[in-house]
């Protein structure tokens, strides 16, 4: 055998050992990233899901609210100027919706909500919108400008929204002629949903 053959055969060796450890190590950071990343989504909150824009308001005193008992009560001032609380609307269903101009999904819906309650507003229905994380004038230029009839809210604070525990927007909460929390749903709704919502607190 040739010296050059001997000294050659060793050399590929090495260079095929090599090789095959940074083959190794390449699967196992692939095979790492994969694993991390699918624990993140399987764990991550259900805020952070499509159609869903995750917020970060905090907790708020008191108990959180729960169907089948009375909703918290707050007082605001409407975009545009006129005092509110939701204890001022017993006698009426309302449906309580969190939202902002900066919310894709919100922005989405917000038509339905108007066209939904234009047709329930008859039988006493009140729509209250809480905008979060914005004041008062781009609250009122939004609706102004995508034609929102119902009363709008800015929670710049988010304080009315920590006392409801909304953690992603578009939130609704479905409010019965007594006081008491009937549902809570968060995500866009379609206009069946809607509808089918209003028609469990009209009754």
């Amino acid at each position: 055998m040739s010296p050059d053959t001997t000294v050659g055969q060793p050399k590929g060796l090495r260079e095929r050992v090599g090789q095959s450890r940074l083959g190794t190590v390449l699967v196992l950071a692939v095979t790492a990233a994969i694993v991390t990343g699918g624990a993140y989504l399987v764990d991550r909150p259900a805020a952070a899901t499509a159609g869903v824009s995750a917020v970060d308001v905090g907790s708020g005193d008191g108990p959180a609210p729960k169907a089948g008992s009375p909703a918290h009560d707050f007082t605001a001032t409407t975009v545009d100027g006129k005092k509110v609380s939701l204890s001022s609307y017993k006698g009426h269903p309302v449906w309580l919706t969190f939202g902002a101009s900066w919310c894709a999904a919100c922005q989405a819906e917000a038509p339905d909500i108007e066209a939904a309650y234009q047709k329930a507003k008859a039988q006493g229905v009140v729509v209250l919108a809480v905008s979060i994380s914005e004041d008062s004038a781009t609250v009122l230029e939004y609706g102004n400008r995508i034609g929102l009839t119902f009363p709008q809210i800015a929670d710049p604070d988010t304080r009315i929204a920590s006392a409801y525990r909304v953690n992603g927007i578009p939130a609704h909460f479905f409010i019965d002629r007594t006081g008491v929390l009937r549902s809570t749903r968060t995500g866009g709704l379609s206009p069946e949903n809607m509808d089918k919502a209003l028609k469990e607190i009209e009754g």
